[in-house]
């Protein structure tokens, strides 16, 4: 067993809520605290001195410095593994073109298709792993990976087998959740209409999926330039009763998707910029995850997600960062939430909810984002004496320790 404190602060984030609105108030903070962890759980949670007395034969790390200690965060929308840039997409976008002009000459999600399909598994792979890196240091302990930039039955294999070598790689030290989202877009190279390239994921590349165990759950992007509502609830339906888990990108520039992700089950909505009362009720009525992404806004310059009134609502809400090479290139879970913080006006309790157990509520993950007896050891320190500087400091601060 190891005792690791004393902590100025925990955050522990016990007895929250899995809906709605959070009060700072309701934080549990521990002040001069410990945390005794054996075989990769949580044993205990309390005074450190107290800890100390009922547990002499732990071996301690002791903490030095002024530290607040927080879950580990989960960032539960990513796509992380993708090959080259597109700095030209965000140059032409601030210089006043539209996402179908981009898309014409050649830039937009196909873009990163080609460059994807280009790149050899090895390659992609190092990539990936270099970000995942990164992520970790930032104190992102799980994440999800999305495909969807390879769009054909061998690209989109090698993305899904290089998102389970990164898990290989890392083994205990990060926890990654693969999502199948080769209902991307239509890939221009496809011979058929939309639902024939949903019918062909369904009955070529999932089986195949199933088969090598690549993934567990499956997205699409329901949008005007992406697949509509019609031939989206018939590729879920079928999705579903091969047996997988469902998450939908919806509401990101029309709304009525994100009440599609209600209807069949989905674990969560994810985007929800253009969401409107009738879709965050129906969120709100739902045990699917309403998952906000303010690295898009920022990134392509539209409204965040109307959090705070999903929150209002009742909705579970997490925070993810969307990080791709397109509309979201930054990267920075904690500096997006804070600045959604800021915008929203979402409390302390809020933000840290959507970065840990709401987000692993996201990717059906229990034992997962809260400092709990029984819960995964997912822990990040921050040098600091006062557990808002976090936020307050909008990403400049970042964790010096990740346990």
């Amino acid at each position: 067993m190891k005792l690791l404190g004393p902590f100025t602060q925990i955050v522990t984030l016990r007895g929250l809520p899995e809906k709605g609105v959070l009060k700072d108030e309701a934080l549990e903070v521990i002040k001069d605290g410990g945390v005794l962890l054996h075989n990769g759980r949580i044993q205990a949670v309390g005074g450190f001195e107290s800890l100390v007395k009922m547990y002499p034969e732990a071996t301690v790390e002791e903490i030095t410095q002024p530290t607040v200690l927080l879950p580990s965060f989960v960032d539960c929308h990513t796509h992380t593994c993708f090959a080259g840039s597109r700095a030209n997409d965000f140059a032409a976008r601030n210089a006043g073109k539209t996402y179908l002009e981009i898309a014409a000459a050649g830039g937009g999600i196909w873009s990163s298709v080609s460059q994807t399909r280009a790149c050899d598994e090895q390659t992609l792979f190092e990539l990936t792993l270099g970000r995942v890196e990164r992520l970790l240091q930032q104190g992102i302990k799980t994440l999800e990976i999305k495909s969807g930039y390879g769009l054909d039955l061998e690209n989109e294999l090698k993305m899904l087998r290089v998102i389970g070598r990164v898990q290989q790689f890392f083994h205990s030290k990060a926890r990654i959740v693969p999502t199948c989202l080769a209902a991307h877009i239509k890939p221009k190279d496809f011979e058929g209409s939309q639902e024939a390239y949903l019918e062909w994921i369904t009955a070529e590349l999932l089986p195949q999926i199933r088969t090598e165990q690549l993934s567990q759950r499956v997205d699409i992007f329901v949008e005007q330039s992406a697949f509509g509502l019609a031939e989206s609830r018939q590729f879920l339906q079928k999705a579903k009763a091969l047996g997988f888990d469902l998450t939908v990108h919806a509401d990101q520039f029309t709304a009525g998707s994100s009440t599609l992700a209600v209807e069949m089950g989905a674990l969560s909505a994810d985007h929800l910029e253009a969401s409107t009362e009738k879709e965050i009720h129906a969120l709100a009525q739902s045990d699917t995850v309403a998952v906000v992404l303010p690295g898009a806004s920022l990134g392509l310059g539209e409204p965040f997600a109307p959090a705070r009134k999903l929150l209002d609502a009742g909705a579970c809400v997490a925070i993810a960062s969307d990080f791709n090479p397109g509309s979201a290139p930054m990267g920075d879970l904690l500096t997006q939430a804070a600045i959604l913080a800021t915008y929203q006006k979402l409390s302390t309790a809020e933000v840290l909810a959507g970065l840990t157990f709401r987000a692993a509520k996201a990717l059906k993950l229990t034992e997962v984002g809260r400092i709990e007896t029984g819960y995964s050891v997912d822990l990040q320190g921050y040098a600091c004496a006062d557990c808002r500087e976090v936020l307050y400091q909008q990403g400049r601060l970042k964790p010096y320790g990740v346990w």
